[in-house]
């Protein structure tokens, strides 16, 4: 169930499903929003009633005009307010008096503009409560819902999109425009298409939700400049991929980052706001693309074949490079050439000539025509060992390719296995591809965009029917001696813990600590480092020294009590000279672990999507190699598998070239106790354990330094 403050769908129906519909603020003036707006309701035959608000004009094309909301004598489900901004709080009022429940606002020069247009936008929202009216906008394209019993174009767009299975959700106006044109050159069908500009009040949360719901709608598209509540977007996500089966897929603008605030903690540098957003997206089940090509080669994929049961393709093609190429792109995807049967080959042997290539990918030669595509693509789909058809086609003199079209366009709808195509080339195949796009069959320029969206819809289905892990409730948490740490440091203005007040933290949530204590003197080290055991590290102690390494503040590798003394000599001289407005408490004397692999876990705290938590491998070169994971708390068992494995220095760790496994269960349930960590204590804005030493299989991990800031 969504969430309660969530809009319903009694609440959104007066927009998507109105019977009746007040441009307020149209125009005479061809060519203008106001106009544009009411001339597309016309022109694309909405079933309701059309209402003009003009206050300049008698009547608009023929249609009798009200120079007042109030002047309507019918009810009105939905307001769209054109006029300028200066006024659009007075034309909502006057909506909410007439008893309208819906509205869109098109009109711009709100919070996009700065402090003037924020208290704008927040009179609407005010007034919006206040008579229970539900809107869109500001400063939006509109919204239109292709359903022939309504046909709604309440936007100022060049022409209504087909009817579809597709809804589109866009913050950006601009884009729709390019995407609408981008969709009707392709045949791409829409359901709902929605701008929804400045969310003043309706979020894209609701909007999901709404989509969720709508028996049109089989595929989510959405384009996100900005996400205000990550966790939101995640619950929505998840509602909606786990009822009903819906794929959603996500365009979100600002992957690089032309700045960023420093960080104290190597987790801050590197979890970046796109890092921690792709992450999110991610374990949300959402489909994050990098352009509206992406975007639609697989929405294409999803919304009109059937989703691929497993990798295994067969590629049937008319050239021997072409289908090289596929193959290649299909491996470098993670998907299979299928191995086909007996039966299958004696198929080809029987229809295909003796120069054909009957295995994968099969080769109906050159001068093929209909009927041997036909054949072909008949026999893969027969073969239970074929879960899916890649046809490829390039234009030869005698290549009938209206004709190829038309039967793969029929085999691919009597299939329940899905088949795309690729027409290599542009005008002499144009017609062919026109024929395939016009009856849904998904078609790709190139072979490597074929592959990689028969591989998205695959892994979809894999996730979806994956089913969900819930953690075991750990018992042996202190979150009261977590608190009291975390109160000390705060109660004296730092934010930065110190290590007796990490130990506290870390021990009471179970994490593995190296023994360690903190020598205020030369003779003290070398007293310490003989009772812990050589070898030892130190590590010099201050409130105001972030890197110690920088500074010359970490020896490590001392093996006598000698050594100890002259250690901490030199720490201490380092600090004095690097950092002379340090206030240095001592030097830590740590057991030095050896054999242990080094990796980084950490916490970051998101301002969209709450606690995070990192992986990665670790020392001193993680910022450097940025081989890390991601993922928002809470993280289910399977998910922080999967973080684990995702690194690409993962093989290290399990062993690979004659290495040792390491102990990987031991660092799965320290993530597991760092995400309870960072949920239940929410003051701890970033945490660093680098390095954490992981020794073979069985033999655990152990913390080697750890950095706390609240």
């Amino acid at each position: 169930m969504p969430p309660s403050h969530i809009k319903t769908r009694e609440q959104l129906d007066p927009i998507f499903n109105p019977t009746s519909v007040a441009v307020v603020g149209a125009t005479s003036t061809a060519g203008t929003v106001p106009y544009d707006i009411f001339a597309n309701l016309m022109r694309d035959k909405f079933q309701g009633m059309i209402f003009p608000v003009s206050p300049g004009n008698r009547s608009i094309d023929g249609v009798k005009t009200y120079k007042y909301v109030k002047d309507i004598e019918d009810p009105v489900d939905l307001a769209i307010l054109v006029f300028p901004n200066t006024v659009c709080s007075r034309a909502l009022e006057q909506c909410g008096q007439k008893g309208i429940k819906g509205a869109i606002v098109i009109s711009a020069g709100f919070k996009e503009t700065g402090p003037e247009g924020i208290e704008r936008e927040k009179q609407l929202k005010a007034i919006a409560d206040q008579y229970g009216i539900s809107f869109i906008g500001p400063n939006c394209l509109g919204v239109i819902n292709t359903d022939p019993s309504v046909r709604l174009d309440a936007s100022f767009a060049r022409a209504m999109p087909d009817e579809g299975p597709i809804g589109f959700l866009s913050q950006s106006g601009a884009l729709c425009t390019a995407v609408l044109d981008y969709a009707r050159s392709k045949h791409i069908g829409f359901s709902k298409f929605v701008s929804f500009g400045n969310k003043a009040d309706i979020s894209e949360i609701d909007l999901l939700y709404y989509l969720k719901d709508d028996p049109k709608t089989q595929v989510i598209l959405i384009y996100l400049e900005e996400i205000s509540d990550g966790k939101a977007l995640m619950q929505a996500a998840r509602d909606i991929i786990s009822e009903t089966g819906k794929p959603i897929l996500a365009l979100k603008s600002g992957r690089t980052s032309q700045g960023a605030a420093a960080a104290a903690s190597h987790t801050g540098s590197l979890a970046g706001s796109d890092n921690v957003c792709d992450a999110a997206l991610k374990q949300a089940g959402i489909i994050r693309c990098k352009t509206i090509d992406e975007m639609f080669h697989i929405a294409m994929a999803m919304a009109y074949q059937p989703l691929p049961r497993g990798n295994r393709v067969a590629i049937v093609t008319n050239a021997g490079g072409p289908g090289v190429l596929t193959t290649d792109a299909a491996i470098e995807e993670g998907l299979e050439l299928a191995n086909f049967s007996e039966e299958t080959t004696e198929k080809f042997k029987r229809a295909l000539p003796k120069t054909a290539n009957i295995h994968n990918p099969v080769d109906v030669i050159g001068d093929a025509r209909a009927d041997r595509y036909n054949a072909a693509v008949t026999a893969v789909l027969a073969d239970d060992n074929v879960d899916g058809a890649l046809v490829i086609l390039t234009p030869q003199s005698m290549t009938d390719i209206e004709q190829i079209a038309d039967e793969i366009s029929a085999l691919g709808h009597q299939s329940d296995k899905p088949v795309y195509a690729s027409f290599m080339g542009e005008a002499d195949v144009a017609s062919g591809i026109d024929i395939l796009l016009r009856r849904h069959i998904p078609h790709y320029t190139v072979p490597e965009a074929m592959c990689r969206s028969f591989a998205r819809a695959l892994k979809f289905r894999q996730e979806c029917e994956s089913p969900a892990t819930p953690a075991a409730p750990y018992t042996d948490f202190s979150h009261a001696k977590a608190q009291a740490a975390l109160g000390q440091a705060s109660g004296d203005g730092r934010n930065l813990l110190r290590p007796e007040e990490i130990s506290a933290v870390l021990t009471a949530y179970g994490l593995p600590l190296v023994r360690d204590r903190v020598a205020a003197s030369a003779d003290e080290a070398a007293k310490w480092a003989s009772e812990l055991g050589f070898p030892v590290v130190m590590k010099v102690m201050s409130d105001q020294i972030t890197h110690k390494v920088d500074v010359g503040g970490v020896v490590l590798n001392i093996e006598s009590a000698g050594e100890a003394r002259s250690a901490y000599d030199r720490i201490m001289a380092n600090a004095a000279k690097n950092c002379p407005n340090a206030t240095v408490r001592g030097v830590l004397v740590q057991r030095m672990m050896k054999g242990g692999e080094e990796v980084i876990l950490g916490i970051k705290r998101d301002p969209s999507f709450g606690a995070v938590v990192m992986f990665g491998l670790g020392g001193t070169f993680v910022e450097i190699f940025k081989d890390v994971s991601f993922r928002v708390a809470p993280i289910d068992p399977a998910e922080v598998h999967k973080m684990i494995r995702q690194i690409r220095a993962y093989p290290i760790l399990n062993g690979a070239r004659g290495r040792v496994c390491r102990d990987l269960a031991a660092v799965e349930d320290c993530i597991q106790r760092l995400t309870c960590l960072a949920l239940d204590c929410p003051e701890i804005k970033e945490l660093d354990l680098n390095p954490l030493f992981v020794f073979e299989e069985g033999k655990g991990c152990y913390v080697g330094d750890a950095r706390i800031m609240i």
